[in-house]
């Protein structure tokens, strides 16, 4: 941890605001489909996602997939529907951005950057989100240490954004009955070492839809500041990752949950 200078500063107060939300501060729940699909999809599912109480939009325009054949996104086409289905509901958007040629592009329509956790060790892709005045969420790669992790935190850091968000989203282990292993204790650690505000994605972490209300409700026990969870207006029909998605109606009894133990965990600390 000795090359950390920026990250590690207890002194140092990460928290920012996101719309009227006070990141750091406030539970923030990120919520939407891992891909945008079309306009009609988008909105709708934002619609419900509002009214089940999430706080930020999530939306896939620029989509890395495993395989070249896979649906890749619609690119800046997704994100002006991205940025409708926010003049319509109000909640700030965030996407993932996947090289630097596109940087400037996404920074035009989102309230959110997002570092997915395959370019978590694109530096100079983290350079150059570290040179816009933009919230950066940045995923933990599925092999990455904690170290790994809060030093591409750091380059973000060191190019004059402070405005970071970490999120722990599984790292690859031996099991695989979950798609990734998620790693609370990580939570714990950061929480320890850092005043970055860090969220928890059990969708990816878990892979697995009956699973993401129980580590949804472990994560905010863990000590962290959100969640961000794949949801879909229909998710038997999501192009990507539906074994992972849930419905409005699941996010909304799961953000009931969730906030209740949110106030519990506050009145005992």
């Amino acid at each position: 941890m000795d090359s950390l200078k920026i990250a590690t500063n207890k002194k140092k107060n990460f928290n920012f605001k996101v719309g009227n939300l006070t990141i750091g501060k406030d539970l923030l729940i990120i919520a939407g489909p891992c891909a945008i699909e079309n306009k009609d999809q988008i909105i709708q599912t934002a619609k419900a996602v509002k009214k089940s109480g999430a706080n930020i939009l999530r939306g896939g325009a620029y989509k890395p997939r495993t395989s070249p054949y896979s649906f890749q996104g619609l690119g800046e086409e997704g994100l002006k529907y991205l940025l409708e289905a926010k003049k319509i509901t109000g909640l700030p958007i965030i996407s993932e951005v996947m090289d630097t040629k596109e940087v400037q592009t996404i920074s035009k329509y989102v309230d959110v950057i997002q570092i997915g956790a395959r370019n978590m060790q694109n530096f100079e892709l983290l350079k150059a989100v570290g040179k816009q005045n933009k919230p950066v969420l940045l995923k933990r790669g599925p092999s990455a240490t904690i170290n790994e992790w809060l030093n591409a935190a750091e380059y973000i850091l060191k190019e004059g954004n402070e405005k970071v968000i970490l999120c722990e989203r599984g790292i690859r282990t031996f099991e695989n009955y979950t798609r990734n292993t998620i790693d609370l204790s990580a939570v714990a650690t950061v929480k320890n070492l850092t005043n970055l505000p860090i969220v928890v994605d059990p969708s990816h972490g878990t892979g697995r839809k009956e699973l993401i209300e129980s580590m949804s409700l472990a994560s905010i026990a863990s000590g962290a500041d959100g969640l961000i969870i794949e949801t879909h207006i229909n998710p038997n029909e999501s192009i990507s990752d539906k074994d992972q998605t849930i419905n409005p109606k699941e996010l909304f009894k799961i953000i009931k949950k969730v906030k209740k133990l949110n106030e519990f965990m506050k009145k005992i600390k």
